[in-house]
């Protein structure tokens, strides 16, 4: 009885090869493979870590504008990293450095925004308010004795409700007290940019103008240096306009608080000087031998 053995195929004996070569290298290569993405992993981490501490470095030395392109680019390469919030939040306190204040304000914003229950949320708050105290300080008015009482006190009023919001939200925080002793440096200034306006409008002879700013001083800025001026301001407003019951009452309130306001006489009467529209007025009209004026 002949016997038939079954052919040998080389296909199937390839087949069997590479099965036995794939159950030995398999778990060979998940190994390379995670020992592979632990070492990237670590990579990242360490190129997080080494980019931070530039910009960190960058920010000690005070070379802020070098400090933003890296806390910049740490944000934008590790979004969701460990030091992605940190640095959103030093970039506002590059950006106040470099004098930068629109700049700072937004990023603030932007920090307030996203993050409104950091722990270091406040001193968003802070960095912002402070970023609108110094907007108008630039480098000429270092040098030069200017009044910031006659500049546009936009920056100031933005300043203030700054401030403001950080004391309502953070009674407690560790920037609270300086907050409170800026506020009351610019409601000193506003409450001067007020009475300045006053005064203007009385040169312009827009007296009913000028004893509205008056009285809102009066009314709003109770504790300031700028209450007695604006006191003067609504009395001689009210004289120049025949108001003579409003101009005794208010001046009867100076007499009583400010006895000893520059313009009071000896007498505590009015000191009523020429209005100087009026006054520059007749001079050019002599000057000009009645041409002008």
């Amino acid at each position: 009885m002949n016997m038939q053995y079954p052919r040998f195929h080389p296909i199937t004996a390839f087949n069997v090869i590479g099965r036995l070569l794939g159950f030995i290298l398999l778990p060979l290569m998940l190994v390379l493979a995670g020992c592979s993405s632990d070492d990237e992993g670590t990579s990242l981490e360490e190129s997080e870590l080494q980019l931070y501490k530039s910009a960190q470095t960058t920010l000690r030395s005070g070379n802020y504008t070098i400090a933003i392109e890296r806390l910049r680019t740490l944000e934008s390469r590790f979004p969701f990293g460990r030091y992605a919030e940190q640095a959103q939040l030093e970039i506002i306190y590059a950006y106040y450095k470099s004098y930068q204040p629109e700049e700072a304000r937004a990023a603030a914003d932007r920090f307030i925004r996203l993050h409104p229950q950091h722990p270091n949320v406040d001193y968003a708050y802070y960095l912002k308010g402070l970023a609108s105290f110094e907007e108008d300080q630039n480098f000429l008015e270092k040098i030069l004795p200017l009044d910031p009482s006659k500049r546009d006190p936009g920056a100031a009023r933005d300043s203030f409700n700054d401030f403001s919001v950080l004391i309502q939200k953070f009674p407690q925080s560790q920037y609270a007290p300086d907050a409170q002793q800026r506020m009351i440096y610019l409601r000193n200034l506003l409450a001067a940019y007020e009475v300045n306006v006053g005064q203007y409008y009385i040169k312009r002879e827009a007296f009913i103008a000028a004893a509205n700013r008056g009285r809102y001083v009066f009314e709003n800025f109770q504790g300031t240096p700028a209450v007695a001026d604006a006191l003067a301001v609504m009395v001689e407003a009210y004289l120049r306009l025949n108001m003579e019951e409003q101009a005794n009452n208010t001046l009867k309130v100076l007499v009583t608080n400010y006895p000893n306001h520059g313009s009071l006489n000896p007498d505590k009467s009015f000191n009523l000087k020429p209005n100087a529209k009026r006054s520059g007025k007749l001079w050019l009209n002599i000057l000009t031998f009645g041409l002008w004026g």
